[in-house]
């Protein structure tokens, strides 16, 4: 399933820029980047499981806020990109 993530972390302290490294790197672990504090993310059930309960231990619910935009399996139908920054094909081919 794809799931979209997105971010607000307050980075006036130096424990909220941390806290934004954080859960950049933990949605890095599972999906794609798209925009500063945009995710894509293809993983199933229990990854999203695993990955929300890490971010909601990261953040801090007083200042921080995640949402979670689940697309589903026909996700492709539901994306629409226009502009710079090329798409990326999640089920695709990576070449390293």
């Amino acid at each position: 399933m794809m799931v979209l993530i997105t971010y607000d972390v307050s980075t006036k302290t130096a424990s909220g820029q941390k806290r934004l490294r954080q859960v950049a790197r933990l949605c890095e672990n599972y999906g794609q980047r798209v925009q500063n504090s945009v995710f894509e993310c293809l993983i199933d059930p229990q990854q999203f499981t695993e990955l929300q309960f890490e971010l909601q231990r990261t953040i801090d619910p007083a200042t921080d806020s995640l949402r979670f935009y689940h697309l589903g399996a026909k996700w492709k139908g539901k994306v629409e990109h226009i502009g710079a920054n090329q798409n990326y094909d999640p089920e695709g081919f990576i070449m390293i």
